[in-house]
């Protein structure tokens, strides 16, 4: 970690992002939505049903955990109009949008604001935040 907060990144003054639950990235193209191994009881115990259930009903196997099935339109199995599992969501979804891919250059950061309404709104993200976000959001 010391090594990435050393570099110089076109966010080293912080990034504002508050997230706006506009659903834009629970929706359109179809991907994969991580859920680790660790985050399944919880998610289950929210819906109030068996783990199992949960897996078997909304899941499907992906690498070393799950991804959650997603509508053909390419939308998540728990957004309709808003996330029905927000407050508990995934880490891949509650990083979102501070990944690696959308962090990688400023000329793709700006292309992924275009799409997320919640960039430049809400409270500062420092770099030290976002690089540890990066670090332990993906397997």
């Amino acid at each position: 970690m010391n090594k990435l907060n050393k570099r110089s990144y076109f966010f080293d003054n912080g990034i504002c992002f508050e997230c706006q639950q506009c659903g834009v990235c629970c929706t359109g193209n179809p991907g994969t939505i991580y859920v680790d191994k660790s985050e399944l009881s919880s998610i289950a115990k929210f819906l109030k049903i068996h783990v199992a259930d949960f897996k078997e009903k909304y899941l499907y196997p992906f690498k070393n955990s799950y991804s959650i099935r997603e509508h053909p339109d390419g939308r998540c199995f728990f957004y309709k109009d808003m996330c029905k599992i927000y407050s508990i969501r995934p880490g891949q979804c509650s990083s979102y949008p501070f990944w690696f891919t959308n962090l990688r250059s400023e000329k793709k950061w700006k292309s992924v604001s275009k799409e997320c309404r919640g960039i430049g709104q809400g409270h500062l993200h420092s770099k030290k935040k976002i690089l540890k976000v990066v670090q332990t959001t993906f397997p």
